[in-house]
């Protein structure tokens, strides 16, 4: 005799909003297993002298919900196995925030038990009439015991369902703060549709102090709709970009191409570092800001061309992390940040041989600094030998170097003082130096110390032609 499980929905409120036939199948059947008896139509049953066999006491014996929904599926299949046919309720619709019956459904086949839904009314029919709003404008049903912000569409329509009680409440009011205000306005329902109904709205930083928290309770965010609340999606900028770019946009924007925008990206990098080495971390943040405008910038312009558009740049930068990265995300080992590097190169040098470069040197970009485009050349020169073994060699060259500048006339003093500057690079690579950002801290110390000068001077009302070198030299030792 074949084995089965009935699984039935109670729907969302009392008897009167059970539907006929699930009635008539409770009624029918000496045995009935309940998730929980804390339900109005469950209630009602019981107290016409209906039992029920629950499983409330499995959610006291864990602390994460993950083993209750197996324990009760398990459950349920070892009385299926002795009683051939099992009844199980569950409150709303069966196929809706019941992931122990999904469990059920997917394992039905391994344990030759057949599994059918019967049906039941969801209370997602009753939410939307208690709270007069459409599905159809984009809705989002989220489970609260697993809420992760990256899911959230703060456009749409949110019911979080499973909002059983304060320290739920708490978790999903803290995941919902990182998408919207604090004082935004969120509507707790309990019992949608039944004569207990209760939709009590309050500010979002209220959401785990009320008291109407439950089993039956959600929660229902309306939907975003003042622009300045948009200000942190990235696709509500994207659109920004395009407008800009699009017809009745900006003319500035609109004439710009990859050639002319050059220079502004080149532009904002410098002054990302600026921020990062004033450590302002606000003006870090909006620098950040102009940089990705570029890149978005870049990313319209390639859309609008035909080429390719933000998602392209996105995807193809996810494959690459990915595929780099077989430490974090597949089975390749890495102990240290050394091992790391080792891999990532091994990885780069994969991907050189297909794009068939000439040269070991190719990848350097054309446009960068002459000082971290010998760093990278000599970097890269050293992994396949091309280097000293000591820092005794690296020291001599200079010398010959300077040597050699100091005889130089003429143009050639540029080409010497070129080969001068390289052997120094060289020095600073070897002791894992970088040299632009030694020669940035060198700039940043002379900029105080000078503006030290300054400021002396116009203190006592002078100026550069009122002192001499050695009275300047006074004061640089002062601020040193």
């Amino acid at each position: 005799m074949t084995k089965k499980i009935t699984i039935i929905g109670l729907g969302a409120g009392d008897l009167d909003q059970m539907t006929l036939g699930i009635y008539r199948m409770l009624e029918s059947s000496e045995k009935v297993y309940v998730r929980t008896i804390h339900h109005p139509a469950v209630e009602d049953l019981m107290k016409q002298g209906k039992t029920f066999i629950a499983f409330d006491e499995i959610y006291e014996k864990h602390d994460q919900f993950e083993p209750v929904y197996e324990e009760i599926a398990e459950t349920l299949f070892k009385a299926a196995e002795a009683e051939n046919h099992v009844i199980y309720a569950v409150p709303g619709h069966p196929l809706v925030a019941e992931q122990a019956v999904q469990i059920l459904l997917h394992q039905a086949q391994s344990k030759e038990v057949e599994v059918t839904v019967a049906g039941g009314k969801s209370f997602l029919d009753e939410m939307y009439t208690a709270l007069k709003i459409d599905p159809i404008e984009g809705c989002q049903i989220l489970d609260g015991t697993s809420l992760k912000k990256d899911e959230i569409q703060i456009r749409h329509h949110l019911v979080i369902v499973q909002v059983y009680d304060s320290f739920i409440a708490s978790e999903v009011k803290l995941t919902l703060m990182e998408k919207y205000p604090d004082d935004y306005e969120v509507v707790v329902v309990t019992a949608a549709g039944s004569s207990d109904e209760s939709i009590k709205r309050v500010p979002l930083y209220e959401l785990d102090q009320t008291v109407t928290l439950n089993n039956l309770t959600a929660v229902y965010v309306p939907p975003v709709k003042e622009d300045e609340l948009l200000y942190r999606d990235f696709s509500f900028l994207k659109n920004v970009i395009a407008r800009l770019r699009g017809p009745g946009g900006c003319p500035w924007d609109q004439k710009q191409t990859h050639v002319t925008l050059k220079k502004y990206l080149i532009e904002e990098a410098y002054e990302v570092l600026d921020a990062i080495d004033e450590e302002d971390d606000e003006a870090l943040a909006e620098e950040l800001g102009d940089v990705l405008l570029q890149v978005l910038l870049h990313a319209q312009i390639g859309e609008d061309e035909g080429f390719f558009a933000i998602e392209d740049v996105i995807a193809v930068l996810t494959e690459k992390m990915i595929r780099r990265h077989p430490h974090v995300f597949s089975d390749v080992s890495a102990e240290n940040a050394d091992e790391v590097v080792a891999n990532w190169d091994a990885i780069k040098a994969q991907e050189a041989g297909k794009e068939d470069r000439e040269s070991l040197l190719d990848g350097v970009p054309k446009g960068i600094p002459g000082i971290q485009k010998a760093f990278l050349y000599q970097k890269k020169a050293a992994k396949v030998g091309f280097d000293w073994k000591e820092a005794g060699p690296v020291y001599d060259k200079i010398l010959e170097e300077l040597k050699e500048f100091q005889e130089a006339e003429g143009d050639e003093q540029q080409k010497e003082l070129g080969d001068l500057l390289f052997s120094v690079v060289n020095l600073a690579r070897f002791y894992k130096i970088d040299p632009e950002e030694a020669l940035n801290e060198t700039n940043r110390k002379f900029r105080k110390r000078f503006s030290y000068i300054e400021h002396a001077l116009k203190e006592q009302s002078l100026s550069f032609d009122d002192v001499t070198l050695e009275e300047m030299d006074r004061l640089w030792n002062e601020a040193k």
